[in-house]
């Protein structure tokens, strides 16, 4: 069992599912990301998806840094991209992050 110190705050937990579910809305709305993660498994703290090729995932990662979106390349040995989206990390970031994704594939898809 978990020690209750260790557990977060309801109101806690409904904040990353409100966060995550911003990007995982677009993600599953989308013919052009994907996540590869099976729903069921999902995380609310590291959002990880993936666009139709590299090429369009180092152009988005470009989009990205101009927009001052930094640290969402994936990790080195399973490519990608992915967003940390934590607790101190504010709802309205993650809602830029998500206009983002929707005007690249607007432009790119």
């Amino acid at each position: 069992s978990t020690c209750a110190s260790t557990r977060s705050p309801p109101w806690m937990a409904k904040r990353a599912a409100l966060k995550s579910g911003l990007l995982y809305n677009v993600i599953d709305s989308s013919s052009f990301f994907y996540s590869p993660v099976d729903p069921a498994y999902r995380s609310t703290m590291n959002v990880v998806f993936r666009l139709p090729s590299e090429e369009l995932e180092a152009a988005f990662l470009e989009e990205t840094k101009k927009a001052g979106m930094l640290g969402l390349k994936g990790h080195r040995s399973v490519g990608g991209l992915r967003a940390s989206i934590y607790n101190a990390l504010p709802v309205e970031d993650v809602e830029a992050l998500a206009n983002l994704m929707k005007e690249f594939e607007r432009k790119n898809g």
